[in-house]
Order: structure tokens, then C-alpha cells, then sequence
């Protein structure tokens, strides 16, 4: 039979460069060398494509188009901006080539942590209360829950969302990954400061009062017949779990499967195919939770249409601890999309 010609994209232009290079790294080690011919393609953090990894000038890319056009089928090992945020696979559209992992509107709208949210509400997901601004030119617009505008001042901003949000609050820009420029505030001077930082990476900010309480993280995997992993806790060694936390903190740890009820285990199990089914998700997604401490209520936090992939990152690792290897989950991704 002959072999399947397989473009791993990996790297991008998003703050998760090195993320993406170290699952691109064991993806390829993992794949099924028999039945694909695999073709690893880097784009550096300026944008230019390269065959394999950035070694020679004459490996760059001249042709893009031509290039993908050759292949059977793409993986896009993209995390954040340009990869994981319907970019590239409105591209791969374009190009009528399959792909793995979610579509246009799905990655779309899962990269984007507002509109995520607006969709959570109406499939009746519980959420930690939030707002959400815009920076607009030296000051703010504050939008309502009915998409009215308002434009304020940083210091009339941060009075308004102290009036409707209890400390502490955590500060996200809307459209980031691996909790790059987030930021947990206790008072209005740290508020206030945070705001400013999240509007370096995006115009766009969310402010979430705070849910004391685990953090726990369920994989999902399919396309209409949809499985979820165990569940997941994340044992962060920091505050919060920033990026510092997940990636530079050997203390940092994830215990699974969770130890928590068996009952809230399930449902959340439930909520998370119910938020990947509302994004319109396909292939592979994970889903973030709290558990509130003193009432065990869970609150959906995010989902991650295209998770870390290492050998240790937690989506592999939920599914391995529900019977299904690193090698058979490829397998299984790689079946159901071409």
C-alpha cells in the first residue's frame, strides 16, 4: 500500500513557538512510519516556512501553496495565534486538503476566551462571573452583557468592574494561549496594572472573579460519536498556574485521574463533550474546570482546541490513563480525518 504523505506544521508566529516545536517533536516520533511519509514543516516565529527545521536557506519554502498541495493530509501542531485560532485551517480549506483536529469556527472561537464564554453561557455552562474592554486609542470600552458600549477611563474602568466582580480576579487577553499574559489582581492598584499588561498581547481583555478551588482538566476526542477521558488535576507549584508554572516549574505536577467524587467526575466528563460540542469542536480538544471548595460546584474555565502534545503534556496523558496509548491516540486522530 502506498504511504500517505503527512505535513506536520509546527512552530508559528504565536508565543508558543517552543511549545509547538517540542509536540511536533514527539508527534513525529509517535506517527506510524509505515503508513506515512512524513514531512515536517517549521514556521519560524517571522513567518517563513522551512522544510523540516530552520537549518539551511535553501530549505525555506518559496512556494507555499505548491508545497502543501503535495501533501495528503496536514497536522497542524500550532498552539496559539496563526495555528490554533482558524488561520491555517482556513487555509487548509482553501487548499480542500484534510486535516486534523477542529475547523474554522471551532479553533476560532476557542482561541477567543470572550466569545468562548458567550457560547458557555448559552449552552448553559456554569462560568466564574466576568467582564469584558477593549483598549480603544488612551482609554477603555467597557462592553455589557447586551453589547453596549462604553468608552472610560483605566481609572473609571477598573471602578465599574470592582462594583460588579469580587477579589481576587484573574486577567486574561482574550486571544492567548498557554496563560501568556495572565494575571491574578487582589486589589484595584494590582487591577488596574494587569489590564495594562494583558492589552500588550491583545485589545481585547477578560476579567474573571476568581473560584477558590481545584483545577481540573478532561480530554475529549471525535467528531460526532465523542469519548472523555478521566479527569485531571492540575497541582500548580505557583499562585496560579501561569506560563512560568506549566512549562519552568519542576514543581508544578497533575495528579490523574483526580481525586474527586466519582459523580463530579462524570459530569464534568459530560460538560466537557456538551462545551466541545457547542464550539462545534472536531478531533481533539481539552477542557479546563474549577471545583469550588466549599460547595463543589464546577465552572467550566476554557477549552484548548489544539493542547499541548509532549509525552508529558496532560491531554496524552488523560487519554493514556483511559486506555488509550500516545501511538493508538494518533492512530485514531489520523483514521478519522482523511
Amino acid at each position: 500500500m502506498q504511504k500517505m504523505k503527512l505535513g506536520i506544521i509546527f512552530g508559528g508566529m504565536s508565543t508558543e513557538n517552543e511549545v509547538s516545536i517540542a509536540s511536533a517533536k514527539s508527534i513525529i516520533e509517535n506517527l506510524d512510519t509505515k503508513k506515512y511519509d512524513i514531512f515536517p514543516i517549521y514556521i519560524e516565529k517571522d513567518g517563513t516556512w522551512y522544510e523540516g527545521t530552520k537549518q539551511k536557506e535553501d530549505k525555506k519554502i518559496r512556494n507555499i501553496m505548491d508545497y502543501l498541495q503535495n501533501m495528503d493530509i496536514l497536522f497542524p501542531v500550532l498552539h496559539g495565534l496563526y495555528g490554533e485560532d482558524g488561520t491555517i485551517q482556513g487555509l487548509f480549506e482553501l487548499l480542500r486538503k484534510p486535516y486534523v483536529g477542529c475547523g474554522v469556527l471551532a479553533s476560532s472561537v476557542g482561541m477567543d476566551k470572550v466569545y468562548t464564554k458567550i457560547i458557555f453561557d448559552r449552552a448553559g455552562l456554569k462560568q466564574a462571573k466576568y467582564e469584558y474592554i477593549r483598549k480603544y486609542k488612551e482609554n477603555y470600552i467597557l462592553i455589557d452583557k447586551n453589547f453596549q458600549e462604553e468608552v472610560l477611563s483605566i481609572d473609571r474602568i477598573v471602578e465599574r468592574i470592582v462594583a460588579n466582580l469580587r477579589f481576587p480576579m484573574f486577567i486574561k487577553p482574550s486571544n492567548s494561549g498557554s496563560s501568556v499574559g495572565v494575571n491574578k489582581a487582589k486589589n484595584k492598584e494590582e487591577l488596574r496594572e494587569a489590564i495594562k499588561y494583558a492589552t500588550q498581547f491583545d485589545d481585547k481583555v477578560l476579567i474573571e472573579e476568581g473560584i477558590v478551588g481545584k483545577e481540573v482538566e478532561c480530554a475529549v476526542l471525535g467528531k460526532e460519536e465523542v469519548i472523555a477521558s478521566c479527569v485531571g488535576e492540575v497541582k500548580s507549584a505557583e499562585d496560579f498556574y501561569s506560563y512560568d508554572a506549566k512549562y519552568k516549574n519542576e514543581e508544578s505536577r497533575t495528579e490523574i485521574p483526580a481525586n474527586i467524587p466519582i459523580e463530579i467526575s462524570n459530569e464534568i466528563r459530560k460538560q466537557a463533550i456538551r462545551a466541545f460540542k457547542s464550539i462545534d469542536g472536531k478531533g481533539l480538544s481539552r477542557v479546563d474546570f474549577f471545583i469550588e471548595d466549599k460547595t463543589n460546584q464546577i465552572y467550566i474555565n476554557e477549552i484548548n482546541t489544539l493542547p499541548g502534545f509532549t509525552n508529558i503534556s496532560m491531554y496524552p496523558k488523560l487519554m493514556e490513563a483511559s486506555g488509550i496509548s500516545y501511538k493508538d491516540l494518533l492512530n485514531q486522530l489520523m483514521d478519522s480525518y482523511y
